[in-house]
């Protein structure tokens, strides 16, 4: 193998019982497998989950998003200073495309009786629709009260050292108020663990953004306190809506809309520095949840077949999923997935510090019990993730 190759190496826990799902409380309807092994192709840093059919939530499927929601200009005028108060996957990202979702053409109609009104009485307006940024801009340009700061969580930077208590009190009173959390269940320990530990190392590359990749807190700002954190993966063709917590006493801001907003500016940012890092990820979608469905009002948007692993247009899923707890997402009945699972003597392994095909690793073996555990490992992840990833063997 080569010498100065770079590699990630994952340890597979494996495991067959499910465990209770955070959405449903079904004490069986959560399956995961494995540790992040999808985070090298631009995937969720949480591991990756499936579902049986019969399961109680539908299908989690990835949701991957642009644009904003058609309140984009209400949650924005919520943070100016006179208020005192299965995977969606992401499309390109393109800074100069207006904002679009359901409801666009009401909103544009509105705009065009307000112009009329107007322009009896004065100079005409430009009806070049705004920019995210520009919504943006507007918030923040008569206000110096509150600001954004990007920290990084891992390893954890001075900036991010200094406000870790903040920071961790507003994670407290969130699970509590939210989540309803009893008060000895969101630890300090466990915030980091779920947090602010990361397997993604920091890194820099010539054609990346200047930040680097690796894992984030993004803080938002208010009168010299933290009101809301997102946890951030900057990844190398997305960056990646890991969670957002808040003080609940600033609930009525909107923040969560208005930090995926935020997310979204900051991703077309870091595009004009890495053209290839193109998209926005928000991560699971339950159709079902109240809670993630605010994560289907951004357009274009487009959802994860849970068996062909291609993507598709949350227009063509939502009607399937409303009849449905779990759908196949792709309309050709003869589509696979074209990453499956063709040889497991392929996936590479890690065995006494010594990288090598599994093929390879069952003849230095010999009467190895663990196929059946590998080939569940490399089904999940693919056929190009298991010839890239290694499998850690004892």
């Amino acid at each position: 193998m080569a010498e100065n190759k770079s590699y990630t190496i994952v340890e597979y826990f494996g495991g067959d019982s499910g465990y209770q799902c955070g959405y449903c409380k079904n004490s069986v309807g959560n399956f995961s497998h494995g540790e992040s092994m999808v985070c090298d192709v631009g995937g969720p840093r949480e591991p990756r989950t499936s579902r049986p059919p019969e399961a109680k939530c539908p299908s989690i499927t990835d949701i991957q998003k642009e644009d904003c929601p058609v309140e984009t200009q209400g949650t924005m005028n919520r943070m100016h200073p006179r208020h005192p108060q299965r995977h969606v996957r992401m499309i390109h990202l393109h800074p100069e495309r207006t904002p679009t979702s359901e409801g666009a053409e009401e909103t544009e109609l509105r705009r065009s009786r307000t112009h009329n009104q107007t322009s009896a009485s004065g100079p005409s307006q430009s009806n070049q629709p705004k920019s995210l940024e520009d919504f943006i801009q507007e918030s923040l340009s008569d206000s110096t009260a509150h600001g954004l700061r990007l920290v990084r969580s891992n390893p954890p930077s001075p900036q991010f050292k200094a406000s870790f208590d903040a920071s961790y009190q507003v994670y407290k009173l969130y699970q509590m108020a939210i989540h309803k959390d009893p008060p000895e269940k969101p630890s300090e320990s466990q915030f980091r663990r779920f947090l602010c530990d990361s397997p993604l190392e920091a890194e820099h590359s010539d054609d990346g953004p200047e930040v680097g990749y690796g894992s984030f807190h993004q803080q938002y700002w208010l009168d010299g306190r933290i009101v809301a954190v997102g946890v951030i993966d900057i990844l190398p063709f997305c960056v990646s809506s890991v969670y957002l917590y808040y003080d609940p006493d600033f609930a009525a801001l909107s923040l969560g809309s208005y930090s995926a907003l935020r997310e979204i500016a900051f991703t077309r940012q870091l595009q004009k520095q890495s053209p290839k890092l193109c998209y926005y990820y928000l991560g699971f979608y339950i159709h079902s949840c109240p809670k993630m469905r605010y994560k289907g009002q951004y357009r274009p948007a487009d959802l994860l077949c849970p068996e062909t692993f291609s993507w598709v247009s949350i227009e063509r899923c939502a009607p399937k999923l409303d009849q449905s707890r779990y759908a196949r997402f792709n309309q050709d009945p003869d589509a696979e997935d074209v990453r499956s699972l063709k040889d497991v003597g392929r996936a590479l392994v890690l065995y006494k510090r010594t990288v090598m095909p599994y093929m390879v690793y069952c003849r230095k073996r010999k009467g190895s019990s663990d196929e059946a555990e590998v080939k569940q490992y490399a089904s999940l992840v693919g056929q190009d993730c298991a010839e890239r990833i290694l499998l850690y063997r004892s």
